[in-house]
């Protein structure tokens, strides 16, 4: 089993930034990689960014190339998401996803963000 918690969403101005983090807990060595999804208002959840655990190679959706940044403290076992140039369109709720090398994916509660002027 792991555990996540998200933290650091808020209410940020459009070309403000922000930083998510998430912390695993549990049987964090099972974990092959961590990510973030986000849901919008009245959408479907979509993939942002994830990073593997062994290489940290790293995996972004169109949509977020270039303003977000995922990255990892394996010693605090907690993963980052940086957010810069953000933009209205980017107001969701965002969720930290642990993926296991036995195929299992566990998901944080989310944290919300909201883009607003």
């Amino acid at each position: 089993q792991v555990q996540l918690v998200e933290s650091g969403g808020g209410l940020v101005q459009p070309g403000g930034s922000l930083r998510l983090s998430c912390a695993a807990s549990g049987s964090i060595f099972s974990i092959s990689s961590m990510g973030w999804y986000r849901q919008p208002p009245g959408k479907e959840r979509e993939f942002i960014a994830r990073i593997t655990s062994h290489s940290g190679s790293t995996t972004y959706a169109n949509s977020v190339q270039g303003r977000f940044a995922i990255s990892r403290d394996n010693a605090k076992s907690t993963v980052y998401l940086q957010m810069n140039s953000l933009k209205p369109e980017d107001t969701a709720v965002y969720y930290c996803t642990a993926r296991i090398y036995a195929g299992s994916t566990y998901w944080g509660q989310g944290t919300q963000v909201t883009v607003s002027s």
